[in-house]
This record gives structure tokens, C-alpha cells and sequence, in this order.
């Protein structure tokens, strides 16, 4: 790709951000922020999947998820933003973000969240994917190294009711990967639940004291070595005061619990949930209560099929309900927000090279309780998003 072509479509300024390294110089803004050229559009997409929703507080739903022409997690991926302004029936593109075209970087596992100032954050990681990274959950020969080359960026969007607002400059705010949804404390601060894969403090938890302006590492959990993977881990804040932190492994979930705000945890252990090694949904509602949506009942792995959603009265003591938002195998990596009146919208991924769907559910707490799909206020396979055509094979 011309690099001074895509120097011209960039939308925002470019900087670099001071005390951060990656291959020997600085983490670099992404080279592209804009619209879907050619090279991105959906038409051009032989990949689609990892998807994050948030809403608005006048209802305007927000999505993304990453891209790419190959049908691989690899340097040619991108993140995708879309919105919908009449509840999910139509989708408009806003955004993609691409670090530098079929470049060695790539940017992938993109996550909306509105914070109590109300504005959103939507954030990604870039990755410098070289020769120290081989396949998709294949091989890393450094692997315990090749971390150090994850960015963790960031850009706010003022007025999320919006689709026309300006977005604030991208900003890289840590090291490491962010799949689950960020928190707001009770004590006023904002956590990002980042994971710094392989590492040996590898679940963080990432803490902004004064709403978002810095980010700094408070503490976290150490994975034991024989099941490190992505740790994809899921914060909750539990009723008195403590914070408990569900982690994906290799072989399930493990769960710590921190008493002291997060500054240091309890070894990580297998949950007595079981599940496939993907990446789950864990939020606290409005009611109090604790929404998970996992894979298949509650103690027992079914792979990547059957996403079904469970409720919490005792902070994750126990588990009750079942509301099954899709039964297919290839459904995965559940998102989602709740809003003020109650309803819950969980977003996933279905058939990633193949379908390449990205998808929505909704429906209420009574619906988990009840788990019938055929509730007046339970919709499912709403779709948001799906890819076609871009090359069915990697590029050699």
C-alpha cells in the first residue's frame, strides 16, 4: 500500500506516545482511521468475528468487531465500527481502523464501553505481527516475549447519541489485550480488565483515577503456567467489596478474588463452571443480580455451541435459569450492556470464514429465569453485521 495515500485519508492527527516500545522504537497511531475503502469493505471480508456492543443513553447502539480480506487472524486484520440509530433494524459502518494496510501490524479485538461520564471509549489492540508469531493459537517460539508488542489504544467519542460527532485522537493507554468489558467501581474508579498474554502476571487490572485521563496497572492475577492461553478475563465488583475475576484458560474458566482493590489476588483456581476455552460474558444488572453467558449448561463443556445465558443472585455463588440465544456450533465470544429499561442486547460471532455473521440477541432478566425464546420480549439472530467475498486462501 502508498503509504503517503494513506497518510492523506487518515481523519486524525497522528503522534506518538511516550513511554512505550514496540520493535525498537515507539507504539505508532494507526496510519488509517476512516471510512471502508475497498480494501476493507464488508464485500471484502473473507474473516469477521469478535464482536462488542454498547448503548447509548438515548438508545443509539454502537458495534464492533475486527475484519480481513484473508480468512485468518493475521497482519491484514482491522477493527470495525458501526451504529444503528432505529434498535438494531439497520447498521451504518463508521469507522474502520487499519495500523498500515497488509502491513506486519494488525489491529484486533476491538471492545465498546459507555463510562458514567457518558461518553464511549472504544478500544483495540495493535499487534506487530512478525516472525515471532506463528498461526492462530499455534506456535509462539518467544512466545514469553512477544507481549511486549501489543498496544492497547483508545479513542473517545463525546457524544455517543450521535453519529456525527468527532472522535477524539487515538491514544495508546496500556500494554496488553482488553476482551472484557471495563468497570466503574464503587469507589469512582474506571477498571480495564487487560491481559497480557503468557506473562506471568498476565490477568491485570488496569485503573483510572481521575475518569479516563491516565491508566495505570494496579495489580493482577498470575495464570499457573500449564494453562496459559488468552486469559480473556471478566471483573466483577461483588457486593462486599471484593472483586472477583473469572479468566478464560486451556482448559476452562479459573477464577482469583482480590480484597484489596485489586492490588493483589488469590491464586487463580478452576471455576466450578465449566466451559471451552473462549471467551464468556460476565456483567452485574440492574436488579443487583449477575448476568454470565457461557456455552451450554452450566457444568458442562459443549464447545462453541449452544450460547446460553444464566443469572446470579448470590455474586456468582450460584447459578440459576438458562435462556438459550443460539444453539449452532460456531457462535461465540459473547458482549453485551444492559440499559435503563431493562433490556440486555448480547452480541457474537457465528461462522467466522464462513457465514461471517456478526449477530445480536435481546430480552430481559424474567426471560433468563423463565428460558423461553418465545417471550414477546426475546429477539434473536438479529443480524448486524455479515461479511462476504476477500480471499478464501492466505496470501503466501
Amino acid at each position: 500500500m502508498n503509504r503517503t495515500a494513506t497518510m492523506k485519508r487518515l481523519m486524525v492527527p497522528m503522534f506518538f506516545v511516550a513511554g512505550f516500545a514496540m520493535g525498537g522504537g515507539a507504539f505508532v497511531p494507526p496510519q488509517y482511521v476512516g471510512d471502508a475503502s475497498a480494501l476493507r469493505s464488508v464485500t471484502n471480508r473473507a474473516f469477521t468475528g469478535i464482536p462488542s456492543v454498547a448503548v447509548a443513553a438515548k438508545g443509539r447502539l454502537w458495534a464492533t468487531w475486527y475484519a480481513g480480506p484473508t480468512p485468518n487472524e493475521d497482519s491484514n486484520n482491522y477493527v470495525v465500527l458501526s451504529t444503528s440509530g432505529d434498535g438494531g433494524v439497520s447498521w451504518k459502518e463508521i469507522l474502520v481502523v487499519d495500523p498500515d494496510g497488509t502491513g506486519p501490524r494488525r489491529t484486533f479485538d476491538p471492545q465498546l464501553w459507555i463510562a458514567p461520564d457518558g461518553k464511549l471509549r472504544w478500544t483495540w489492540t495493535d499487534r506487530f505481527h512478525g516472525p515471532r508469531f506463528v498461526g492462530n493459537q499455534g506456535s509462539w517460539p518467544d512466545r514469553d516475549n512477544y507481549p511486549e508488542d501489543d498496544g492497547l489504544w483508545m479513542m473517545v467519542l463525546d457524544d455517543p447519541n450521535s453519529e456525527t460527532t468527532v472522535w477524539q485522537p487515538p491514544v495508546c493507554v496500556a500494554r496488553g489485550v482488553m476482551m472484557g468489558k471495563p468497570l466503574a467501581l464503587s469507589t469512582g474508579e474506571w477498571v480495564f480488565p487487560v491481559c497480557v498474554w503468557f506473562a506471568d502476571v498476565s490477568s491485570q487490572m488496569v485503573v483510572s483515577t481521575d475518569k479516563g485521563k491516565t491508566w495505570t496497572i494496579r495489580g493482577g492475577a498470575g495464570m499457573p503456567y500449564e494453562d496459559r492461553l488468552f486469559d480473556e478475563q471478566a471483573l466483577l465488583e461483588r457486593k462486599d467489596g471484593s472483586i472477583l475475576e473469572m479468566a478464560r484458560t486451556k482448559t476452562g474458566i479459573r477464577e482469583s478474588v482480590s480484597s484489596d482493590r485489586g492490588k493483589t489476588w488469590s491464586q487463580l483456581v478452576p471455576s466450578q463452571v465449566k466451559h471451552t476455552s473462549a471467551r464468556f460474558f460476565l456483567r452485574r444488572l440492574n436488579s443487583g443480580n449477575v448476568l454470565l453467558v457461557k456455552h451450554g449448561p452450566l457444568y458442562k463443556d459443549v464447545g462453541r455451541s449452544q450460547l446460553t445465558a444464566y443469572l446470579s443472585k448470590d455474586d456468582g455463588a450460584t447459578w440459576e435459569g438458562g435462556l438459550m440465544l443460539d444453539e449452532r456450533l460456531g457462535v461465540s465470544y459473547p458482549d453485551g450492556q444492559q440499559t435503563a429499561d431493562d433490556v440486555i442486547r448480547i452480541i457474537y460471532d457465528y461462522d467466522r470464514t464462513g457465514a461471517r455473521q456478526i449477530l445480536m440477541a435481546s430480552f430481559r432478566e424474567e426471560d433468563v429465569m423463565s428460558g423461553k425464546t418465545d417471550s414477546p420480549t426475546v429477539g434473536l439472530r438479529r443480524l448486524v453485521s455479515q461479511g462476504s467475498g476477500g480471499r478464501q486462501k492466505s496470501a503466501k
